[in-house]
């Protein structure tokens, strides 16, 4: 069983969702595994992964502007501020989304449906650097 290991980095523009598909596909063909499964881990506790509708932007954006309205920024309850306002929201929509996502290979690449990407959700209003491993194991 081969194992393909790779550090992406992803800078963000603030808050939103961004795709990064292409740059784990691309890792999945340098890693010459048919078959198997590609694991992505973001190594942050205020962004997430999220496998969402990559077609029509409008429901990305739905989707965040509901997240925002669940967990809403300034709110006085509130004690974990220290680095910003942001900073609990942040904290909890990444508990309530993901840090990681397992999608099956097939043929050499991976079997997402017809409209799905893969996407890192940065939850910080400013923008950052994100790490995200990419895993790939498999034959």
């Amino acid at each position: 069983m081969a194992v393909h290991r790779a550090l992406l980095s992803v800078p963000t523009r603030g808050a939103g969702l961004l795709e990064i598909t292409d740059r784990v596909a691309a890792e999945v063909a340098r890693s010459g595994v048919r078959d198997g499964l590609v694991s992505v881990f973001c190594r942050h506790t205020s962004c997430s992964l999220v496998i969402m509708e990559n077609a029509d932007p409008s429901a990305r954006r739905d989707l965040e502007r509901w997240l925002d309205r669940l967990v809403p920024a300034d709110d006085p309850d509130f004690t974990h501020t220290a680095e910003g306002p942001d900073d609990m929201p942040s904290h909890i929509k990444m508990a309530l989304t993901r840090t990681s996502e397992t999608v099956p290979l097939g043929d050499g690449r991976m079997l997402l449906g017809t409209w799905q990407g893969i996407f890192l959700w940065e939850h910080r209003r400013a923008p950052h650097t994100r790490e995200v491993i990419v895993t790939v194991i498999g034959g």
